[in-house]
Order: C-alpha cells, then sequence, then structure tokens
C-alpha cells in the first residue's frame, strides 16, 4: 500500500515467515538499502558476506528477495563534524519475487 507521501512499506522476513522490522521507501530496492546497512559490517566490500533479505510488500502477497551485504568504509574528507570517521555502506542485488499463498 502506497501511503500520502508516496513510500511503501516492507516488513523483513526470517525464514519461518516472522517478521521483525519494517522498513519503508519509495521502491522495494529502496527498503532493501536500508535493512542492509544493519548487518554485520565486513571490512572493505570484498570481505563482505551476503546474507539473503526478504521483503514483505505491506497489504501485498509480494515477496521480494535480495542479497545483500554491508561493510565499513572511511567517511569521505568533506563530512559533517557529527559524522564518524568510520560509516557503514550496503548493497543489494535482486534475486526474484514470490508470492505468499497465505
Amino acid at each position: 500500500m502506497v501511503r500520502e507521501d508516496g513510500k511503501r512499506n516492507f516488513a523483513l522476513r526470517d525464514q519461518s515467515g516472522d517478521e521483525t522490522s519494517v522498513f519503508s521507501g519509495n521502491t522495494p530496492r529502496q527498503a532493501a538499502l536500508k535493512a542492509a546497512r544493519r548487518l554485520e559490517p565486513a571490512q572493505g566490500e570484498e570481505n563482505a558476506e551476503k546474507t539473503e533479505l526478504r521483503l514483505r510488500e505491506k497489504g501485498t502477497d509480494k515477496v521480494h528477495i535480495y542479497d545483500g551485504w554491508a561493510w565499513n568504509e572511511q567517511a569521505p574528507d568533506d563530512k559533517p563534524d557529527w559524522m564518524p570517521d568510520e560509516i557503514t555502506e550496503a548493497n543489494v542485488s535482486k534475486k526474484r519475487i514470490e508470492h505468499l499463498e497465505e
């Protein structure tokens, strides 16, 4: 379901079907990136381990499935004062969409 501001809500599902968190975004990928940033970060993207993320779009039977990974990286030189020296970056790759039969 689309909210008034155009964003949609996506519930993060584990393998048993329990929904643990909700992420919002204009697209499923945007919500998946937010979820991926919560993964345990590796030191560098090449060392990051891929984890399957299953996001159910609220109000539908669609489950968007992504591989997500996160890593720590040095903050840019022009960072604001409040930003730490090391930040967490993330990326996702879409695998498929499944439909629930519940």
